[in-house]
């Protein structure tokens, strides 16, 4: 392998692992990313779709001892209403995503769509942060159904390159009364299904792009992003059992402004 394009995969790799499950906006990340390596080719979009199957296979095995315990008690209540929940904060950006997924390609994935939803979510979340009510639900297992069908529709705005899915769903359930550990929880379990349909849905769409030449370089992202993601997987959780994501929204701002001032 080329060692340019092995430093490409893992700059990608780590964009992607570190940005996956934090408020900030991975897909808006590796656009910029891939625009500033010149890997934004039909090979770059592949290798996107491989190195984020290497950030939900970081969750899955972060949160395996729940997924185990929950596919082993499916006959207990709250096993199935986490299920039940899962399926319905599930069902709003599937149909949407399938509805507009031609158009949101076309239309706004691009440098300049990012930055702007950058700075209006760095923005959004400072908002939230300052209007948001008392949490009273402390665990994943204390939600109901209408609170994971809001934060399903909390997730659709995501559909916009730059403002993050996991930015979505967490301010979502903080704004409807989840502490932040629970959202943040939420949230990781939400994106198995989301983004294993998502990248089931591209690879199907991309399958003939697809090469053995490439293994080796889809290996090396692979690997890196699933290795950042359980990193930065575990230290989330601590970080917001004791702090809010003021911090995440002021970097949004300025980093959005930089990537405004970098194309003007």
């Amino acid at each position: 392998m080329d060692l340019i394009l092995f430093f490409k995969a893992l700059i990608l790799g780590l964009v992607e692992g570190v940005t996956e499950f934090l408020p900030i906006s991975s897909t808006g990340h590796l656009i910029i990313t891939g625009d500033l390596l010149n890997f934004n080719d039909e090979k770059g979009k592949i290798f996107e779709i491989v190195i984020q199957l290497g950030a939900i296979l970081a969750v899955c095995w972060a949160y395996r001892a729940k997924i185990g315990q929950v596919l082993a008690t499916t006959n207990q209540k709250s096993s199935q209403q986490l299920i039940i929940n899962l399926g319905l904060a599930f069902l709003p950006a599937a149909v949407f995503g399938l509805a507009f997924h031609h158009q949101i390609k076309h239309y706004l994935f691009s440098s300049l769509t990012v930055a702007f939803a950058l700075i209006l979510g760095g923005i959004a979340i400072l908002i939230i942060e300052r209007i948001a009510p008392q949490a009273n639900i402390e665990a994943v297992d204390d939600m109901d159904w209408k609170h994971a069908l809001k934060i399903g529709f909390a997730q659709c705005v995501a559909l916009i390159p730059g403002v993050s899915r996991s930015g979505a769903t967490i301010l979502g359930g903080v704004l409807f009364s989840l502490s932040r550990s629970a959202a943040t929880e939420f949230s990781f379990f939400l994106a198995i299904p989301i983004m294993f349909a998502a990248t089931a849905f591209e690879l199907l769409s991309n399958r003939g792009l697809f090469s053995w030449q490439d293994f080796d370089l889809f290996a090396v992202g692979f690997i890196t992003a699933f290795l950042s993601a359980l990193l930065v997987i575990k230290l989330f959780i601590r970080y917001v059992a004791k702090h809010d994501f003021s911090g995440f929204a002021w970097y949004r701002i300025i980093f959005g402004l930089i990537v405004l001032a970098y194309y003007w």
